[in-house]
């Protein structure tokens, strides 16, 4: 009863904070806000997929967990890579 009721809370807190930071993706001044706000948003993401997981007692949600962490860091860096070089391979 207690668990359930905090994962709702987490749930709900995490899904607000994704709702933030896609609004300021949408309306960063600058690219520097646009990227890390686009990596708290995958932070997000991860927390609500590792809650999920929580929620249906299922551990095949935190390897998609660790998988979209990977992704996020290389999408990460790539962004910022191109944004200070404009070439994401050399």
């Amino acid at each position: 009863m207690i668990l359930t009721g905090a994962l709702s809370l987490s749930f709900l807190c995490f899904g607000a904070g994704l709702l933030v930071t896609l609004w300021r993706i949408i309306t960063g001044p600058t690219q520097a806000d646009r990227i890390l706000a686009l990596d708290t948003m995958v932070i997000n993401v991860i927390a609500l997929v590792l809650l999920y997981g929580m929620w249906h007692g299922n551990a095949v949600f935190f390897e998609a967990a660790l998988l979209i962490a990977l992704v996020g860091f290389v999408s990460t860096v790539a962004y910022c890579r191109f944004i200070l070089r404009g070439d994401i391979i050399e």
